[in-house]
């Protein structure tokens, strides 16, 4: 029996050798290392906010897990509808408003009365992508920029951009709304569709001189 303490002990020791830590520490692979840290950091913070918990070594382990897994799903989730809108907003980038000949060769006129036709119907899908021509050609006749059919708005963007920053970010808003109504298949409410119209008509009654007939009146 003395013997068999002696050896023991003796096994202990080298065990406990800095030469043997060192070895078993690289004999390790680094996620069991990276998972030890963890655990070693999760208990010391559950003993400082919770002095009284004896057992913090030991909860540390389950806790561990319970956070890792919580921080994977939403991890998860947030790279699903970042790698989503990416995509979807190369989508809409890549569309063009015009698709059409008979779309490019009506006047701003001709889109605004069809665009108000198509309200009256409470067709506001149509009504939106009319009303959003009828902008686009208006800023054609000013020569703010120039309409094309092999072009995005994220290109009118940039050629208005040259010409006064605020209107450029005041179209960038009405065309995201048009794109996600025309090609990101949002349904249109009434209220947001009136919201759009206001935006519109804006611009045309900005430059009405006096005496005109108001676009408002179309």
């Amino acid at each position: 029996m003395l013997d068999a303490n002696k050896a023991r002990d003796k096994l202990e020791g080298i065990l406990n050798k800095k030469e043997y830590q060192v070895y078993n520490n690289h004999s390790k692979g680094f996620l069991e290392i990276l998972w030890e840290k963890a655990k070693a950091w999760l208990t010391e913070q559950l003993e400082k906010l919770i002095p009284s918990i004896d057992s913090a070594s030991q909860l540390s382990g389950p806790i561990l897990v319970a956070i890792i897994v919580v921080v994977i799903i939403c991890l998860s989730f947030v790279a699903f509808i970042l790698i989503r809108n990416s995509k979807r907003n190369r989508m809409l980038r890549d569309q063009k408003p015009l698709k059409s000949m008979q779309e490019m060769n009506w006047s701003f006129q001709n889109h605004l009365q069809e665009g108000i036709r198509q309200e009256e119907l409470e067709n506001y899908t149509s009504a939106t992508r009319h009303l959003f021509l009828a902008l686009l050609l208006y800023f054609h006749d000013k020569r703010w920029l120039e309409a094309r059919m092999w072009k995005t708005n994220w290109d009118y963007y940039e050629e208005l951009l040259k010409v006064n920053k605020q209107n450029a970010d005041r179209f960038y808003k009405l065309a995201s709304f048009f794109d996600e109504v025309t090609y990101g298949e949002q349904i249109v409410q009434k209220d947001a569709f009136l919201s759009f119209k206001s935006n519109v008509m804006s611009w045309f009654n900005e430059d009405e001189q006096p005496g005109e007939r108001s676009l408002k009146t179309l």
